[in-house]
C-alpha cells in the first residue's frame, strides 16, 4: 500500500480527493490537511510515501511547503492554475493534475505512483530547498528536450527526442510518442509546435509532421513510420522534403 496525505485548503476539493484515493485499491489515506503547516506538524511526527497537494494556499503553498521538505514523499501537485506545472516539474513531481480532474485523470496519476515506489525512487532529494534531478531534463539532460502540452485536465511531460510524429486535426494536434498506444492530444496549432521542434523534425504535408530520425523507409509519395504507419507527402512540401533525401542519400 501507499499511504498517502491529502493537503487542499478547498474542503470540497479536499474532500474529492480523499474520495478518489478511497477508490485505488493500493492508496492508502493516512493524513487528510487543510494547510500545508498542518501537513507539516503532521509529517514531523509520522510519515507517508505520497502526497497530493494543492499549491495555491494561504500562509504557505504547496510548492514552498514541497522544496521546504529535507527528503520528500512523491509528489502530485493538483491546482487550477496551470502556469505552475514547470515549476512543479523542477521538483521532480510525479504529475500535475489541473483541476477540475475527474476519476480516470487522478487514477494515472495513482498508476505514476505506483510505478515510481516500484522503481525504488522517491521525491525530492537533498537538504531544504533543492531541487534534486529535474524532470524537466530529456533524454540527453537538455530542457530543450521537452516539450510541456495540455491535455485533458493535465499538464504532461512529452520527450522531443521520443516523438514519432504529429498529426493535425483543426484546431488541435496529436503527437505521437515512441512507446505509447495513444497519442497525447492538445490544443495547439501546428505552427506554434513547429517553431519549438529541431531541425530532425521536418513538415510533409499539412496535416504531418515527422521526426525525421523516425523515418523507415519512402516509398514513392508517403512515408513509411513502420508496418501500420504511412503518411502522406504534400505537394507544396515534396521539393523541401525530397532535397533532404539528396542530402542523405547515398547510391549511384
Amino acid at each position: 500500500m501507499i499511504r498517502c496525505m491529502a493537503i487542499d485548503d478547498e474542503p470540497l476539493a479536499l474532500q474529492q480527493i480523499t474520495t478518489y484515493i478511497s477508490k485505488v485499491p493500493f492508496l492508502e489515506l493516512v493524513a487528510q490537511c487543510q494547510s500545508a503547516v498542518e501537513a507539516r506538524q503532521f509529517l514531523e511526527q509520522d510519515t507517508v510515501d505520497a502526497i497530493f497537494c494543492d499549491i495555491n494556499m494561504p500562509d504557505l503553498n504547496g510548492m514552498d511547503f514541497v522544496k521546504s521538505l529535507t527528503v520528500a514523499p512523491l509528489i502530485v501537485f493538483t491546482t487550477a492554475y496551470a502556469e505552475y506545472a514547470v515549476e512543479g516539474f523542477k521538483v521532480n513531481a510525479v504529475d500535475y493534475l489541473l483541476k477540475p480532474f475527474g476519476l480516470q485523470d487522478f487514477q494515472r496519476a495513482a498508476n505514476r505512483l505506483k510505478e515510481r515506489m516500484e522503481g525504488g525512487t522517491n521525491g525530492l532529494q537533498g537538504s531544504s530547498g533543492s531541487m534534486g534531478s529535474s524532470s524537466l531534463r530529456g533524454a540527453s539532460g537538455s530542457t530543450d528536450d521537452v516539450l510541456f502540452l495540455k491535455t485533458d485536465y493535465r499538464i504532461v511531460k512529452v520527450s522531443v527526442p521520443e516523438i514519432r510524429y504529429i498529426e493535425g486535426m483543426s484546431e488541435y494536434l496529436k503527437v505521437w510518442v515512441e512507446g505509447e498506444a495513444k497519442p497525447v492530444v492538445t490544443l495547439l496549432s501546428m505552427k506554434k509546435i513547429e517553431e519549438r521542434l529541431p531541425d530532425n523534425f521536418m513538415r510533409i504535408h499539412r496535416s504531418y509532421i515527422v521526426n525525421l530520425n523516425k523515418i523507415q523507409e519512402v516509398n514513392k509519395n508517403r512515408v513509411i513510420m513502420d508496418a501500420d504507419v504511412s503518411l502522406p507527402i504534400g505537394d507544396m512540401y515534396k521539393e523541401t522534403f525530397q532535397s533532404y533525401l539528396d542530402s542523405k542519400f547515398l547510391g549511384k
